[in-house]
């Protein structure tokens, strides 16, 4: 790492946005990969402490314990947490990094006053960055918002919170694709389990996409409806838990690619690659959870 590098602090900067510049011209005097891994690790710090204040705003504060001295503890707090935040593997930064990594590779034949490697040019997000970035925002956002539920029916149920809202994630688009009735009401089903006879409740039909010998195919399917989300994370602990179908995915309830192969051989989903897209999301919500406790 260079000289100008190892003098920054990275939990510094997450109190101190204007050390990015600091970084970035260490990365440009000499194309040090290990600044422009820093650097990009500060951008997602800041994102991340951004995100982590909308959320705290966004919840109700009691007033009884509430003054400037709280307000700044809480502030120091969530600059520690951005920091947890920011560096995981397959996170915000490596997509940053890559990024700079391209625009110093094309500075020395930019134009004055473009782009990073001037000294006046501001780095600019590009749509897959900003993608990312968007979504990272959802995925800790989901967490956040159904940890309590899922936590309550782990206890009951034995199958870990991070299984269950990683599978939510996954079905749901991170909530970005859940299941509605036709006049647009929310059916609080988080993991698309669909509607079959033996199903008394509420129900909403939805266009699905489904794999028939491998190639996907839309057709309008039947999911079971509900009436909150923790009614989601119950019923479907049930469905796991109770059907000799998926013993052996209870089996293998000590690590993730078992628990999600085991759902997948006993046909949870059509999808061929639905483990590994399973395993994937519920290694996220495992670095989430880690990082916001």
């Amino acid at each position: 790492m260079s000289s100008s590098t190892q003098s920054l602090s990275f939990q510094g900067l997450a109190a101190d946005p204007s050390a990015l510049n600091a970084l970035r011209f260490g990365a440009g005097g000499g194309n040090d990969k290990a600044a422009l891994k820093e650097a990009a690790k500060q951008f997602e710090s800041l994102f991340m402490r951004e995100l982590i204040k909308s959320m705290r705003e966004a919840t109700s504060k009691s007033g009884l314990m509430d003054n400037e001295g709280s307000d700044m503890g809480t502030d120091l707090l969530d600059q520690q947490f951005a920091v947890q935040l920011s560096g995981l593997p397959g996170g915000l930064s490596e997509a940053i990094e890559r990024q700079l990594g391209r625009q110093m590779g094309g500075a020395s034949a930019a134009p004055a006053g473009s782009g990073i490697g001037s000294t006046s040019g501001a780095t600019h997000a590009t749509p897959s960055t900003v993608s990312r970035a968007s979504t990272g925002s959802r995925q800790a956002g989901f967490v956040s918002q159904h940890t309590q539920a899922a936590e309550v029916v782990a206890r009951e149920s034995g199958i870990p919170a991070s299984y269950m809202i990683g599978q939510a994630g996954h079905e749901t688009g991170w909530g970005k694709s859940e299941i509605r009735h036709r006049d647009g009401s929310n059916a609080f089903n988080l993991f698309g389990i669909k509607a079959t006879s033996s199903w008394k409740g509420k129900v909403a039909e939805v266009v699905t996409t489904e794999y028939v010998n491998g190639v996907p195919r839309k057709q309008v399917a039947k999911f079971r409806a509900y009436d909150s989300y923790a009614d989601s994370f119950r019923d479907y602990a049930k469905l796991i838990g109770n059907s000799p179908r998926y013993d052996k995915a209870m089996d293998q309830i000590g690590s993730v690619h078992g628990f999600a192969t085991g759902l997948q051989k006993a046909g949870y989903a059509t999808d061929p690659q639905y483990a590994a897209k399973l395993s994937r999301a519920i290694n996220t919500t495992l670095q989430l959870q880690r990082a916001q406790t």
